[in-house]
């Protein structure tokens, strides 16, 4: 990558300086700090000034496992050397990253295709606006990115080396592979859904294994890696990914009384009520991330206006009323106490049982194309109900825009994976992509943000699109 760079120094000079304009101004103009950037300062000031990873309780520090610590961790860094909630140096920080992430994605579409779709795709990740503007967001977006793709571009450098049976070295490609697995790790210690990227990895290894399996029979066969080179980096791939995790697991035995190796499912404190049967309703009708805003993040806490619900969330007038009534008991106190999350269940267990395709398969559905296709103007001052055409005139070109520039990445990533389906490494993004849609669409809350995590998978294939049939490889894995 380093000689592509020098070769062509004022292409990536001059890209690279729109990369930090574009970044600057949101850095500048629409930092994002939130409540979840807050959470995580505070953990981060109190492991720093107490030496306990916890949340500030009524003035007392209480040690915590609803965050993992690596975001904390970076933030706890930055505050070190740069001042106590320094959020200001944590974004300039966050856009050395995603500049970072930049050059990797280049690096990852030149192993895989050629320098001409390496300098595309670091253009398009230079120029993407929704990479730039959660660079100026203090979560933990912009790192998990920067560490996935770090693994990707490792992955198809380890892949490459086994699928050439190239063992000559074998001390770098041990070195390849537990970096590749400890960038998993980094991920995972970021967020918990971190994970999906050891399941892609590691699923499109294993049918690698079995493809081994398979060619045993074939004698002299070159185009499959050997059963002991794939094993050993299965071994350290898995080693790397889950290693980083034991220090917290220890932490969390021995400080929580747990066995809590990621965080909570709904990052809830140990003596906080999960509300399963509320989250369980929420999934009988929830499919875009308006109502998450309207509605999801609110209980508990806020008053709910039940006008804010979707027609889908009521089968007849007996379950508008009977919800009605659910929302009238809450918006008393607040709260969902053990007594109205049953109820709530009941509900939930009535709506899936009258309609389990709907519950199982076209919610899911719909959630999934939201966070894929929805403007992502989320961190912006635009009305996330844009298609009422009734924000301010400036925001609502915004949202279009967004929109609009979206929808031609993920078109052109679908047209240039079309084009290159024959290349060597598609099948460990199409493996990853499928597994991360899929979960996504488990959740309750269908962010767009979750989506971002495969930016890397889009970028490098809108890239391909400009692949001449003379740099494709026709030596595919899977």
């Amino acid at each position: 990558m380093l000689e592509l760079v020098r070769k062509d120094a004022r292409f990536f000079l001059a890209a690279t300086l729109a990369a930090v304009a574009l970044r600057l101004v949101f850095v500048l103009h629409f930092p994002a700090v939130v409540d979840d950037s807050r959470l995580y300062a505070d953990i981060a000031e109190n492991w720093l000034g107490h030496g306990v990873y916890g949340i500030t309780n009524s003035g007392e520090v209480m040690p915590t496992l609803s965050r993992l610590p690596g975001y904390p961790a970076f933030l706890a860094a930055i505050f070190a050397i740069f001042g106590w909630s320094n959020f200001r140096a944590v974004l300039l920080i966050q856009l050395l990253f995603d500049l970072g992430t930049c050059f990797l994605m280049a690096d990852l579409a030149r192993r895989m295709f050629s320098e001409p779709v390496a300098k595309a795709a670091f253009l398009l990740a230079a120029l993407c606006p929704f990479l730039a503007n959660y660079a100026a967001a203090a979560l933990t977006e912009t790192l998990e990115i920067f560490f996935t793709t770090v693994a990707l571009d490792l992955a198809v450098c380890g892949f490459s080396a086994l699928r050439d049976h190239n063992d000559e070295q074998s001390a770098a490609a041990a070195a390849t592979w537990l970096a590749c697995g400890l960038s998993i790790g980094a991920c995972i210690l970021l967020r918990p859904d971190g994970g999906i990227l050891f399941a892609g990895v590691g699923g499109y290894w294993f049918l690698l294994l079995l493809r081994s399996f398979a060619v045993q029979k074939t004698p002299g066969s070159r185009l499959v890696p050997g059963l002991l080179p794939m094993l050993t980096a299965g071994v350290i791939l898995t080693v790397g990914a889950f290693a980083p995790l034991v220090p917290w697991t220890l932490r969390n035995l021995h400080t929580m009384h747990r066995f809590q190796p990621l965080a909570p499912r709904y990052a809830t404190e140990s003596d906080e009520h999960p509300m399963p049967g509320f989250n369980r309703w929420i999934k009988t009708w929830m499919a875009d991330y308006t109502s998450v805003q309207e509605i999801y993040w609110r209980v508990p806490g806020d008053a709910i206006d039940v006008t804010r619900l979707p027609r889908r969330a009521f089968d007849s007038t007996v379950e508008r009323q009977a919800t009605e009534q659910l929302f009238a008991d809450y918006n008393q106190d607040h709260e969902v106490t053990s007594e109205l999350d049953a109820r709530f269940a009941a509900l939930a267990a009535a709506r899936i049982q009258a309609a389990p395709l709907r519950y199982y398969v076209w919610l899911p559905s719909l959630r999934i194309a939201d966070m894929w296709l929805r403007p992502r103007t989320e961190l912006l001052p635009s009305d996330p109900r844009w298609w009422e055409f009734d924000d301010d005139p400036a925001w609502l070109t915004v949202s279009i825009v967004f929109g609009l520039i979206n929808l031609a990445y993920v078109a052109a990533a679908v047209a240039g994976a079309w084009r290159s389906r024959d290349s060597f490494g598609f099948g460990l993004f199409v493996m990853f992509l499928v597994l991360r849609s899929l979960f996504l669409g488990t959740l309750e809350n269908p962010e767009p943000r979750y989506t971002l995590e495969c930016y890397p998978m889009v970028i490098v294939m809108a890239a391909a699109l400009l692949i001449d049939k003379s740099y494709r490889n026709h030596r595919k894995l899977a």
